[in-house]
């Protein structure tokens, strides 16, 4: 058995791409079904897909065309990723328009919300790095 993808269903296919792009990943594929009237997108870690190719871990974006409510995705649980810099990721979050919700207070750990509510946990790679403003006294903003 081998991990193959984690699915996200999002209302804005774009809105949802922007995020993701923002947060590090790349398109590696996508399949319009004009019967099924939905697109797929797979998304990986530039270096996951180099170094893996279509092995890598991916996130699979389904965009359903006809309109549909989908509740919490608080409920969903989260994805994680690690990052080389936390601050460096957050501030390029933050100067892309999302917020930050738990801000990398300790050094190591940030959580954000892609546009369909999925939280989004982001982990320093390699350990905390030392607390810094201004994330040291940046609160909670909202639930993540």
């Amino acid at each position: 058995m081998r991990y193959l993808h984690t699915m996200v269903r999002v209302t804005d296919l774009e809105a949802s791409l922007a995020f993701y792009r923002l947060l590090g990943l790349e398109e590696v594929r996508r399949m319009d079904s004009e019967a099924g009237r939905y697109t797929l997108v797979f998304l990986a870690t530039p270096a996951d897909h180099e170094r893996l190719g279509d092995a890598a871990p991916m996130v699979e974006l389904t965009y359903n065309w006809d309109p549909e409510a989908y509740g919490g995705g608080r409920n969903f649980g989260h994805l994680a990723y690690a990052v080389d810099d936390i601050y460096a990721a957050c501030q390029r979050l933050m100067d892309g328009g999302v917020t930050i919700n738990r801000p990398p207070r300790d050094g190591r750990m940030a959580f954000v919300r892609s546009p369909d509510g999925i939280s989004i946990e982001l982990l320093n790679a390699g350990g905390a790095l030392p607390p810094a403003e201004p994330w040291v006294s940046m609160p909670n903003t909202g639930s993540w």
